[in-house]
This record gives structure tokens, sequence and C-alpha cells, in this order.
């Protein structure tokens, strides 16, 4: 069986940058592209050639390498449909319900709206795992910029029916400051408390915190907790949706 290689290393300022290699087949794909430089540094230390750009929406800090590695590299980039406008050198359009081979993988596009109109997710069930860009982080989520609340929940809760042994690759190292507001959220839940103090030991040696893993998402995630009595006791919302909770977790972690 083949073996889903993946490598992230860090972008920017706080975003990160991930790497798939399947060696079997020779193939390689960067999950966005937030800067060419160090894509391109990626790709050099593990000795792989690009292939493929899986852009996952279209803001600057994914996009802003494709040009430049698609020059360099002949690379296919694949992008949202519903942004394609906006994705620098798309190739491929895809969107809810289409797949294609990455390698010996099945790729599963997923619409998940709500940070931006037109973000989508990549689920490999095969290799347990979901690239899911601006929309999920650990202990939080991507702020609804262009969609609307119940949108942004709508995405989360398809992202949280996946197997719950997926793991998560998120596109920020948001999780210290996802933890103390989470903890603000839900003081009583043990898992988060634990969690936590893991994080932060993490941060402390200046490791990631990433990837996730969607059953720790829901165990510890306040974004993916909207039914927990706790949360719903806390905001005074015991008998409201569960879309209406998820926006009231959101607009005060926007206040935070």
């Amino acid at each position: 069986m083949a073996t889903l290689q993946i490598h992230q290393f860090p972008c920017l300022s706080d975003n990160y940058g991930v790497l798939i290699h399947d060696a079997e087949r020779g193939v390689t794909a960067a999950i966005d592209a937030p800067n060419a430089e160090q894509v391109r540094a990626a790709l050099k230390e593990k000795g792989w050639k690009l292939t493929y750009v899986l852009t996952t929406h279209h803001h600057g800090d994914h996009t802003d390498g494709n040009l430049e590695l698609k020059a360099e590299t002949g690379c296919v980039i694949i992008g949202p449909r519903a942004e394609a406008n906006k994705i620098p050198g798309i190739d491929t359009e895809v969107g809810e319900g289409d797949a294609f081979r990455l390698g010996s993988f099945q790729v599963h596009v997923l619409d998940t709206p709500g940070h931006t109109l037109g973000h989508i997710s990549y689920w490999i069930p095969a290799a347990s795992v979901a690239f899911v860009g601006d929309t999920i982080f650990a202990m939080g989520c991507g702020r609804v910029i262009e969609g609307t609340m119940e949108m942004m929940w709508g995405s989360l809760a398809k992202l949280a029916k996946l197997p719950p042994a997926t793991r998560l690759y998120c596109g920020h190292e948001y999780t210290i400051s996802n933890a103390k507001f989470a903890l603000a959220i839900e003081p009583g839940n043990a898992a988060l408390v634990k969690r936590a103090d893991e994080v932060a030991k993490l941060r402390a040696e200046d490791k990631p915190t990433l990837p996730t893993r969607l059953d720790i998402e829901l165990e510890t995630n306040p974004f993916l907790r909207v039914t927990s009595a706790e949360i719903r006791k806390n905001l005074k919302l015991e008998a409201a949706q569960d879309w209406q909770v998820f926006a009231e977790v959101r607009e005060r972690k926007n206040r935070a």
C-alpha cells in the first residue's frame, strides 16, 4: 500500500506550509503556497519535485507563491471553483463532491465556506488526513470574513462528521491564544485544561501544535462544542440553535 508522506513547515509569521508526497508515483503537492521561497526551500530539503498546488482559498497568505512556483516547476494549480477568478494561476477548478487522483490517493473536495465564500478543504480518506485551511484551527476556527455565521457553522459541522481519527492540517499556528479563549468559555472541561497545558509546553519549546486530530477537537474546541451544557449556560443560550451558540462564541473570540 502506498504511503502519503507529509512535511509541515512554518511560513511567513504564523502560517504553515505543507507538502504531501507519494514516493511510489513521484507526485508532490503543496497545500497552499504562502511564500514561494519557503515552499522551494522545503522541496529542496526533502528532495521532491512539485507537481501540484492545492489551494484552499484566495487570501494572499495562501496564494502569493502560486505564480512563481508554477513558472519554475510547471505545477498544476487546483483550487476552489467559486473563487477561480481570485486564485493566481489556477488550472483546475473543483468544489463539493469532486474527487481527483493524486498519485495513488483519491482526494475528496469539501466546500467549507465562511472564512471566504468559496473556501474548500481536501480530504484524503486512505491517509486519514484533511487539509482544512482557515476553517478549523486547533481549539479554534477562522474568522467569518465573507460568509455568514450560519454558513461557517455548516462547514464546521460537515468537517466534524469526518472519521474521528482524521488528522487536520490547518493554515496557522494560533493555538496558544485559542486555548486561553477556550478555557474562558468552558473552564470545567478537563480534557481542555490538560490540552492547554500540553500546547503551552510545545510552544515554549518552539514546537508546532499542529496537525491536530478531529477527535481531540471534538473534545476541546469550543467552536465545535456548541452542545456543551457548560458553554450554553455560560453564554446564557441554553435553548438556542447550534449555529446561534457558535455565532456567539465566534463574536466573543473576535473581541478577545
